[in-house]
């Protein structure tokens, strides 16, 4: 994989497997808190009252296409944050120049802010030194004219608290203290072998490495299945962030894991609780606007050319997604999506 180095844009600088062919994650290189967030107990981090949650001044770059950058995207709309936030949309497919930015292209964008051919020239601003891979998300501070953070979890978290005064009064996260260690504790619980275990079958290099991925992820797929037999939502009767972190997986999951990733023990759809879980979130209001199925697919079909070379996009399956799902009568959506006014 291509990274920044000391500042310079390297090809081929960062293995993604390590010496035994299982799928290593970089962790995320900035990681500045918005003033009023409500941080994870489990991070030591505080909140920079150099930045404060004022409407304008933020910026979310992000690709439609990756489930990480979906995250914001959702908790943007379904938290009524469009106007108080601005977005910028990456060419779903990246080369070896990295995540680029391709006005003319149906559902890109310009760089809003800069007007950068580039996502690492926006690195480069912030650090001019900077050593790390160039990922979406990440929310920029226009006013500082710097990146706050760039890790996914955390700036959901951000949007949810931070920004919960610019939004239309709806939350994804608890008020209880105990309530939201839950949550974070759901969260984790679903990325390694869930979020992460897809990640984790597809760049697999070893066969070893692919089935520990593969146990992983249908074990807690079915695990998940099974609780979601009589509860709405992961934590309950509300959907919260982890409803979020949970959806832009399964989302893409029957499109392009199933397949691409070599994940096809099952698809999501042939489960009996998890399909209709996946169509009722999709139903809710602010959700479906921001799934752009061409993106997603064109990118993980063209861009992973040591899994798939010939860079053909799959064409199935067909899935309704607006069929009825029946989840309602476990109750909860009025709590979290009151009819507008």
């Amino acid at each position: 994989m291509n990274k920044l180095v000391n500042g310079e844009w390297r090809v081929d600088a960062h293995e993604s497997t390590d010496d035994s062919g299982a799928f290593t994650r970089q962790t995320t290189t900035f990681r500045n808190w918005v003033a009023g967030s409500e941080i994870p107990s489990h991070l030591e981090a505080d909140p920079d009252d150099r930045f404060q949650p004022e409407p304008g001044r933020y910026h979310l770059y992000v690709s439609s296409a990756c489930p990480w950058a979906h995250r914001t995207l959702l908790a943007r709309s379904m938290l009524g944050l469009e106007d108080a936030i601005g977005v910028s949309v990456v060419d779903p497919w990246r080369g070896e120049d990295g995540w680029q930015f391709s006005p003319d292209k149906e559902g890109c964008t310009p760089d809003r802010v800069h007007d950068s051919d580039y996502l690492r020239e926006l690195y480069v601003r912030a650090d001019s030194d900077v050593t790390c891979r160039v990922t979406v998300p990440v929310l920029f501070d226009t006013v500082e004219d710097t990146i706050v953070n760039n890790e996914s979890r955390e700036i959901l978290r951000m949007l949810d608290t931070a920004f919960a005064d610019l939004g239309n009064g709806r939350r994804l996260l608890p008020e209880d203290d105990a309530a939201i260690d839950r949550i974070d504790d759901l969260i984790t619980e679903i990325y390694g072998p869930i979020n992460n275990g897809v990640y984790r079958a597809g760049f697999a290099t070893s066969q070893a490495a692919y089935d520990e991925a593969i146990d992983d992820l249908f074990s807690a797929l079915d695990r998940w299945n099974d609780v979601l037999a009589d509860r709405r939502f992961l934590a309950g009767d509300e959907v919260t962030e982890a409803d979020v972190c949970m959806f832009t997986t399964l989302i893409r999951f029957d499109m392009v894991y199933h397949t691409h990733f070599m994940c096809n023990v099952r698809a999501i759809h042939e489960y009996e609780h998890l399909w209709p879980y996946l169509r009722d979130l999709y139903q809710l209001p602010g959700v479906a606007e921001t799934v752009a199925m061409d993106h997603i697919t064109e990118h993980y079909y063209t861009t992973h050319p040591e899994v798939n070379p010939s860079g053909i996009i799959a064409r199935g399956p067909d899935l309704d997604l607006e069929a009825p799902h029946d989840r309602d009568r476990l109750g909860g959506e009025s709590l979290v999506f009151p009819e507008a006014e």
